[in-house]
């Protein structure tokens, strides 16, 4: 039989505006419906961030749960709830007039979210940048411990968010190495984001050679790819043996200077997947995969 691949979208993420492409979907309805249509092609996962009324990042619990709520009243998707937040709304708080940090309580306000099955954890500290500010994320190692065994205990899968070799090397080895994470772990590689993350690495087919040979035993693992980086590292990770994600918060563009549609960057990325002789994961099949609770088994 052929390989079957997991398909995560992620639609909106935590930096990019309708100035940016009037295609994000921000409010709760226009992320269900870019959700549906992407799940109907076949996304088995999507990683959802919320915004505000006003567009911008919020990990507000009641925004997350409506959110949830939409995406499951018409798909068996699965669902991860973002614990970064974003660079705008409400988590940006001021250290100095160019050196932000974003406030780690309303962060980890995402797994509070009624319907989360996932969450991202980031086990490190970074730095992201825009011409105008620098804004840190500051994941401490007793933060890291905090947040994976508070996952633990509410039922939600950790999705390990790694930037480059040292993330990990660190508390993502040691932490699961505690058993603190069950197996199958879940580990999205992030790589093209160099320009606005400090410690993000390029794509090169020997840097995610590199860091998945690097993975703990027992990881099931994706790759998402920042910019033009996506369709390259997410079509070599395929032939690595992981998994794959797409979606505007990576990537705005279909190709130069054309804005894409979640809807189109995830029916290019099932092509790819089929004509390279794998199959789509369902929803079903995902949770089976990544060692979550079927739907039906699931708290609403």
């Amino acid at each position: 039989m052929s390989r079957k691949i997991i398909l995560t979208i992620a639609p909106t993420g935590g930096m990019a505006t309708k100035e940016h492409s009037p295609h994000l979907p921000v409010t709760p309805r226009e992320i269900a419906d870019d959700v549906a249509r992407c799940w109907e092609v076949g996304a088995s996962v999507v990683a959802v961030h919320a915004r505000r009324a006003d567009g911008l990042a919020t990990c507000d619990p009641e925004v997350y749960s409506e959110i949830n709520a939409l995406i499951r009243a018409r798909t068996d998707i699965v669902i991860n709830n973002s614990t970064g937040g974003g660079i705008h709304g409400d988590l940006p708080v001021r250290l100095t007039d160019e050196l932000w940090e974003l406030d780690w309580t309303e962060r980890i306000k995402g797994i509070e979210g009624v319907g989360c099955e996932m969450a991202t954890l980031d086990s490190h500290t970074i730095t992201a940048s825009t011409p105008e500010r620098e804004y840190l994320v500051t994941t401490t190692p007793k933060r890291s411990r905090w947040l994976l065994e508070e996952m633990t205990r509410r039922g939600i899968k950790p999705e390990w968010e790694v930037f480059n070799l040292g993330h990990i090397l660190s508390d993502f080895t040691s932490l699961t190495a505690e058993g603190l994470d069950s197996r199958p772990y879940y580990c999205n590689i992030v790589l093209g984001g160099q320009r606005g993350f400090q410690g993000g690495l390029p794509y090169t087919p020997k840097i995610l050679q590199l860091l998945v040979e690097h993975l703990p035993e027992g990881t099931v693992w994706g790759v998402s790819g920042i910019g033009p980086t996506q369709l390259p590292a997410t079509t070599h990770g395929l032939l690595l043996g992981g998994h794959m994600r797409v979606g505007l918060e990576d990537n705005l563009y279909y190709s130069r200077g054309r804005l894409a549609t979640n809807l189109e960057l995830a029916e290019r990325a099932v092509r790819i997947i089929r004509e390279l002789g794998y199959e789509i994961a369902t929803p079903s099949e995902a949770r089976e995969m990544l060692g979550l609770k079927q739907l039906d088994e699931v708290p609403a």
